[in-house]
């Protein structure tokens, strides 16, 4: 996505399973490759993950 993904927005570069099809790719882009998920941010499921990514793009949109 060029000019940034808007807050909410899946990325147009995941499948049907949510997975990301330019994994590993030299076109990934930086911040996505960059990204270390952790506990903290992720919490203990997807619903929890989900939550807390909505929250932050939120705090940054």
């Amino acid at each position: 996505m060029p000019h940034g993904k808007p807050a909410g927005m899946p990325c147009i570069q995941l499948d049907e399973q949510l997975r990301c099809r330019i994994f590993g790719q030299p076109d990934r882009p930086a911040v996505c490759a960059s990204l270390r998920p952790s506990p903290d941010m992720c919490g203990i499921d997807r619903d929890a993950a989900m939550a807390m990514l909505s929250r932050l793009e939120a705090l940054t949109g």
